[in-house]
């Protein structure tokens, strides 16, 4: 092959390049306003697709996207049971249980300052939550 070739070859495969780099980028940025938390790239299995958990005052998202699409799984506050760290060597998993008896939410790869924030976070909201209009005593009042 000649030279003239080359170049056309080298700028498609350099474009193939760019927008693989802008998709797998796009895919890690955080999917929603608040508080965030998305796992480190370098932790087994959020190379390319890196987990997140969205901590909001009634709910708690864990959200994986995938190639195609995403997964999303919500939890109310009033259905979290208990909330676990397992810190490791570099990276920390949090693993969030529901009053429903189904296996405990696993978040893997978060930094250990981001777990222990994620702990504090759902602990915060659910005080508040059974402190106002989630407790028993306001729904007996307005009732």
């Amino acid at each position: 092959m000649n030279q003239d070739v080359w170049v056309p070859l080298a700028g498609v495969a350099a474009a193939v390049v760019v927008a693989l780099v802008l998709f797998f980028w796009s895919k890690g940025r955080p999917f929603a306003e608040g508080e965030v938390f998305r796992a480190s790239r370098l932790s087994v299995g959020n190379r390319l697709f890196p987990a997140q958990v969205l901590i909001t005052p009634t709910s708690v998202v864990h959200y994986t996207p995938e190639l195609v699409g995403r997964k999303e799984h919500s939890i109310h506050m009033a259905h979290v049971a208990s909330v676990s760290i397992d810190t490791n060597l570099f990276f920390s998993n949090v693993l969030i249980e529901t009053t429903g008896g189904t296996a405990p939410v696993a978040c893997h790869g978060h930094r250990k300052a981001d777990a222990v924030r994620i702990k504090q976070l759902i602990e915060q909201h659910q005080t508040q939550y059974y402190r106002t209009a989630g407790s028993p005593a306001a729904e007996v009042s307005r009732g």
